[in-house]
């Protein structure tokens, strides 16, 4: 089958060594310049970071042409499952409240997977827009999780090991930037692989890929799924740097949030993502500082000129045609 889909698949030689060393590199510059960053940078970054591991999964399901608008339900259900572990169970590592965060989202949307798998695009987007307000909703209303207010959680620890008061930021900044790391160096090996390309192929010819031996509706099940345990490393990640949780995690315009980084990455680059993902976190508290209350304006203009001057994304200014 594999062979046969050859010719609807674009090309992928990238060697996975290369990639590995380019994602140690990266992540090793970005933990030593945390140590001379100011706080607020490596906060930001942390923040970045996790909601680029969230607008991950939506490229993940773009590569294979549906857009969800309800990744917020996943961000939220991860970041709630880390919450209620590290209050209820006193459950404090924060990498297992993270690898848990990510599993409770999978766990949630794995339901999901087969009947979404079967529409496409405005269809889907309001199917998963419709779930994430449900959650949202649900989250409002039970008095249990806190309600509207959410609630907090404490500091966590880190395999064994408590967290010092001056470097506790530093140690989330490290820990959120390997995580997306693993991620992205995951992501850019399963994009090249058999699977992820028949998502690829399905884009634009579904019925081809169907005839040829391939399963469209299991390879965007499986996407389906994959793109919320990324949302929901990302949720629990984003609490455990913020101490709080609340039902605004699943509201429309989170999910809408995590679109415009993917549109404004592009899907062709894994890098362009975290990239874009932290281009949104600089504007918007700059623009929050200069124009409070104007901010979205100045966010949906700098959204518009990217569109008009690089429709494709920020990935396109040096991937042509390809991935990276």
């Amino acid at each position: 089958m594999a062979k046969n889909l050859g010719t609807v698949l674009p090309s992928q030689e990238t060697p996975v060594g290369q990639t590995v060393l380019w994602a140690a590199g990266i992540c090793l510059a970005l933990a030593l310049a945390g140590i001379v960053m100011p706080k607020w940078l490596t906060f930001l970054i942390t923040m970045a970071a996790a909601n680029g591991l969230v607008s991950l999964g939506i490229v993940v399901l773009m590569r294979g042409g549906v857009v969800p608008f309800g990744q917020g339900m996943v961000f939220a259900v991860g970041g709630y499952a880390a919450a209620l572990l590290f209050n209820k169970l006193g459950i404090t590592d924060a990498l297992l409240l993270t690898l848990c965060g990510g599993v409770a989202a999978a766990l949630v949307a794995a339901p999901f997977a087969p009947l979404l798998s079967r529409y496409r695009g405005i269809f889907f987007a309001m199917l998963t827009l419709a779930l994430s307000m449900v959650t949202y909703g649900l989250l409002m209303k039970l008095e249990v999780l806190g309600g509207s207010d959410g609630f907090n959680l404490g500091r966590p620890t880190l395999l064994g090991q408590k967290l010092p008061d001056e470097q506790v930021g530093y140690i989330m900044y490290v820990l959120t930037v390997v995580v997306s790391t693993v991620m992205a160096l995951l992501a850019r090996i399963y994009f090249d692989s058999t699977r992820g390309l028949i998502t690829v192929a399905a884009k634009e010819n579904e019925l081809r890929v169907e005839y040829l031996g391939g399963s469209v509706r299991h390879a965007m099940a499986i996407n389906f799924i994959l793109a919320a345990f990324c949302g929901g490393l990302g949720g629990a990640l984003a609490v455990m740097a913020l101490g709080h949780i609340e039902p605004n995690f699943s509201f429309w315009t989170t999910s809408g949030e995590f679109v415009f980084v993917a549109i404004l990455g592009g899907w062709q680059s894994v890098i362009a993502l975290f990239l874009a993902s932290t281009v949104l976190e600089v504007v918007r508290s700059f623009s929050s500082a200069y124009f409070p209350n104007t901010w979205q304006m100045a966010l949906g203009i700098f959204l518009l000129i990217v569109i008009r001057f690089l429709p494709r994304g920020i990935g396109s200014l040096w991937v042509k045609g390809g991935t990276r």
